[in-house]
């Protein structure tokens, strides 16, 4: 999306903060201007129903991701490597066999899982995960295998893609598994935050700071990806120029992928992903630097870089996403959903023409949302990495 005449952080701020509690922080780069209006801090959408919390577990170990399988049960990941089955009644799994190593510092570890839109016929899924590979060097990869009958088991086990290059970091590997509507598979990777691999979210030979479209069996690159007009740039590349991507999901009614990312000090990024864009990351970015100053040359904007469809600053820290589709509340029909981790809430944003019009904080204080699931019955699951939880939110 290309930015607009820029209008004034500190009208919205001052308008805005009068009214609503959500947006009474102050910005941490307020001298930064959005690009068009409606960029940051929405209107905060007033209660419009009561959400009941129930706990379904907490001996979970910093749980990281799951998938709700056609039976209800879920399959949860936790960084330490194991992979688990949850129940609707609270029973949790001894962890399941066959699961690749993983690299489990600091960010690292086993992190998203997807099943097979034909899971009941093949029960295959597949697994994201921070990969060791030798001399302290680590990436993202991605493996799939198939869920065996009594669920003890992960069987005939591959490794379809593995981020390149490796590099000496514990710090941003994505990343998450969304099919699009072909069957193709996005994978979503992070740029592993130092100095300079950073500055590879650029370089369309890596796969740092990207998103990926690939074939789920064999981890070929999509057929029909866009043309870079760069002979050595990565086929499976879908788009670039980002930096910690947490949150990834497919717009049910349109097809769209929507993504989430870490951006710096005051920099999350809501973007609508399009075929061989660059989102800018790191020569343009809202916010700032963590240790403070700006990040590069403090630019919000440049030609040949898309601008997020929203940001907030001060951030959510956004880890999950999925977009409300069920009976239960229908007043959020079609809404967005994400997991904060800075927030300690799930982060409901309502769309309207593609922009975002209001967003409201649920579960406030519930702790460091990881992940978010629409259950096939409405409800939403919420894992919590702090205190290990299985959350269920179910209309009051």
């Amino acid at each position: 999306m290309k930015y607009a005449s820029p209008i004034t952080l500190a009208a919205i701020f001052a308008a805005s903060c009068a009214s609503a509690q959500l947006n009474s922080q102050p910005p941490n780069a307020p001298d930064q201007q959005p690009a068009f209006e409606q960029q940051t801090r929405a209107p905060e959408i007033a209660p419009q129903f009561e959400v009941a919390q129930a706990v379904v577990t907490d001996a979970l170990d910093s749980p990281w991701g799951m998938a709700e399988l056609p039976d209800g049960w879920l399959l949860v990941t936790e960084k330490s490597g194991n992979l688990r089955l949850v129940g609707t009644d609270g029973h949790v799994s001894d962890p399941i066999e066959g699961i690749p190593e993983v690299d489990a510092r600091g960010q690292g570890g086993l992190l998203d899982v997807a099943i097979a839109p034909d899971f009941e016929e093949t029960r295959q899924i597949w697994l994201s995960y921070a990969e060791p590979r030798g001399d302290g060097t680590n990436a993202t990869a991605v493996a799939t295998g198939t869920l065996n009958a009594e669920g003890t088991a992960l069987d005939d086990v591959r490794v379809i893609f593995q981020q390149q290059p490796a590099w000496a970091s514990d710090k941003h590997f994505g990343s998450r598994l969304v099919f699009d509507q072909d069957g193709m598979l996005f994978v979503t990777t992070g740029e592993r935050s130092d100095p300079e691999p950073r500055e590879l979210s650029q370089d369309l030979t890596t796969h740092f700071g990207k998103v990926l479209r690939i074939d789920p069996q064999t981890g070929a690159p999509a057929a029909n990806g866009p043309d870079f007009g760069e002979a050595e740039a990565l086929p499976e590349i879908w788009s670039y120029g980002h930096r910690n991507l947490q949150s990834a999901a497919l717009d049910p009614a349109t097809g769209q992928l929507w993504t989430v990312e870490h951006g710096p000090k005051g920099g999350d990024e809501l973007n609508r992903p399009e075929a061989g864009k660059n989102y800018g990351w790191p020569v343009i970015t809202y916010g700032e630097e963590y240790r403070g100053g700006p990040v590069g040359e403090g630019q919000t904007a440049q030609d040949g870089m898309e601008q997020p469809v929203y940001y907030w600053d001060p951030v959510i820290a956004p880890s999950g996403m999925a977009f409300y589709d069920g009976e239960m509340f229908p007043e959020m029909q079609g809404d967005i959903l994400i997991g904060g981790l800075q927030a300690s809430a799930l982060v409901r944003l309502v769309l309207e023409d593609g922009m975002v019009t209001g967003e409201q904080h649920l579960a406030q204080g519930i702790g460091r949302v990881r992940d978010v699931e629409v259950a096939g019955d409405g409800s939403i699951y919420l894992l919590v990495e702090d205190s290990g939880q299985l959350v269920r939110l179910t209309r009051q």
